[in-house]
């Protein structure tokens, strides 16, 4: 029912590249993911143990790269739902073909990056 990606990403923290690491997830509220229908992701942050992380501030960005482009809508966390789940919402893409989504975590001060590349 639901698409889940998992990749596992490194801390680039203020001071130097860290050795920690997350584990981010997403789900879909739609499967398969189609062109021109806005959706909703629920996002899992996890640490590579396994602990829930509760308390990040999470930026989305996507686009295509080979087109140059950004996403038609502008995707926001609207609610941490608790054990480390955000729901974001306001997805869409309108057009088939190679897409990225960004997602920035920020926990305790600490950036964390991860791509998620979709084939639509």
């Amino acid at each position: 029912m639901h698409r889940a990606y998992l990749l596992i990403l490194l801390i680039l923290s203020q001071e130097a590249l860290a050795t920690k690491a997350l584990s981010v997830t997403y789900s879909s509220s739609i499967e398969p993911i189609a062109i021109n229908v806005m959706h909703e992701w629920v996002l899992t942050i996890q640490s590579i143990d396994g602990n829930p992380i509760t308390h990040a501030d999470i930026v989305v960005e996507g686009g295509m790269p080979e087109h140059n482009h950004g996403l038609p809508t502008v995707p926001k966390v609207t609610k941490n739902l608790g054990n480390g789940r955000y729901l974001l919402q306001g997805i869409r893409f309108h057009m088939s073909g190679f897409w990225e989504m960004k997602i920035t975590v920020k926990i305790e001060g600490d950036e964390h990056v991860v791509m998620f590349p979709l084939e639509l």
